[in-house]
């Protein structure tokens, strides 16, 4: 039997080889429009106070809270977006809206509901004390804070933050760029009619959801013929064109299997095996200064590998220091049975019941069932040197979506 050349890494080994081996990608301005979902890359400090004027909370009437005059005569209205010429004085009020600045003289506010107005004289039904539903200058923000820090992730809010602030553009890691290619010579693309022997390409087009949905940007090359001129070519033509490669197809020991080659002779493979289930023959090399994922053929041993070891590489390369999903221990709910010579991981579903977490697999764990995969909210990363695990057995399960609450 024909044993391969390179060492067997376990996956925890073969993580730390790639997250080791990457740095993020050099910041660059964005504007702010176009960055959710991205890393801020600098310091985000207040130029000014937020609000920068004090500010009405509520519809209603600015007034002097110490004032205990039994009715009000009303001078005027005070809108937000414009500011009159008000004072309020003894035994005088403003009407007012939400958001708009306080007048002079003013320090409460009472809301509409307490009020009766007629023939411009209020009165009012109950009283505030100052600083009654008035935003004071800085309430949000005061000068020269530090509001955002390098790390944060660019959601909603921190986009809404960094509007507020004026801030058009932020320096931000930007979204990897990855060149994604399947190789095989019975590869068909959609919408072509498959002669015998052949099958539809699902590799590259599923490879590019899982990019996008990790937060890269996805360059698919389509299908490379096994002939090595063309690969070697396609190979530097995606690093050309992207920050990583992730190839599908190839990286196993037949005769026509060249990815390997090509990686040994056009840069340096850090590893050729992992001692896992799916995706054994996964491999990781550096090109030109790029990361290169020589990936299986087999669609549910390339979408596992991209899961625990492209996932991480993207998000350090994006600017992330959580690399990994979140682990926890889960209840199996029946037997499984593995191959005990590698850690396998299993696609399962978890749902939690009265607080405690439970597992069930799949169904049929073959590397080419994509079904498998469907529905799936986990991976149980079941150890090697066990071969059985009984119903109530507890294992590591591998949260990719939120468990379920049964």
């Amino acid at each position: 039997m024909v044993e391969s050349s390179y060492p067997m890494l376990s996956p925890e080994e073969a993580f730390q080889c790639v997250v080791e081996s990457l740095n993020p990608l050099s910041p660059c301005r964005q504007p702010i429009d176009d960055a959710l979902g991205q890393v801020l890359a600098e310091e985000i400090h207040a130029a000014e106070n937020m609000p920068p004027f004090p500010s009405s909370a509520m519809d209603g009437y600015a007034v002097i809270a110490e004032d205990d005059s039994p009715e009000f005569r009303v001078l005027g209205e005070q809108d937000a977006g414009h500011v009159h010429a008000f004072y309020v004085h003894p035994g005088t009020v403003i009407r007012i809206m939400t958001g708009a600045a306080l007048p002079d003289g003013a320090n409460a506010v009472i809301p509409v509901e307490y009020s009766n107005e007629s023939e411009g004289v209020v009165r009012f039904t109950e009283r505030f004390p100052v600083g009654a539903n008035v935003r004071p200058v800085g309430q949000d923000l005061s000068a020269g804070d530090l509001v955002l820090s390098p790390g944060a992730l660019l959601g909603p809010a921190e986009i809404g933050l960094l509007a507020t602030m004026g801030c058009s553009e932020v320096l931000v890691y930007p979204r990897p760029r990855v060149a994604i290619m399947a190789t095989g010579d019975e590869l068909v693309p959609l919408g072509h009619p498959l002669a015998p022997g052949q099958i539809r390409d699902s590799n590259t087009h599923a490879l590019a959801a899982m990019i996008a949905q990790i937060g890269g940007v996805p360059i698919v090359q389509g299908i490379i013929p096994d002939i090595e001129e063309e690969l070697e070519s396609a190979i530097l033509e995606g690093l050309r064109r992207a920050d990583m490669l992730l190839t599908s197809g190839g990286v196993s020991m037949g005769s026509r299997d060249l990815i390997k080659p090509i990686l040994e002779k056009l840069g340096e493979i850090h590893f050729g095996r992992i001692a896992q289930k799916p995706g054994k023959p996964t491999t990781y090399a550096t090109v030109r200064g790029k990361p290169v994922f020589g990936l299986p053929g087999f669609p549910v041993s390339s979408l596992i590998s991209t899961e625990l070891y492209v996932r991480p590489a993207l998000r350090k390369m994006a600017g992330f220091t959580t690399l990994q999903r979140p682990r926890l221990t889960v209840e199996l709910s029946h037997s499984i049975r593995h191959t005990p010579d590698r850690t396998e991981f299993q696609r399962a579903i978890v749902t939690w019941r009265a607080g405690r977490a439970f597992a069930r697999n799949t169904g049929d764990q073959v590397s080419g069932r994509l079904r498998s995969l469907v529905g799936a909210n986990a991976l149980l990363r079941l150890p090697e040197g066990v071969s059985s695990f009984q119903a109530g057995d507890e294992v590591e399960a591998i949260l990719l979506i939120e468990a379920i609450e049964e």
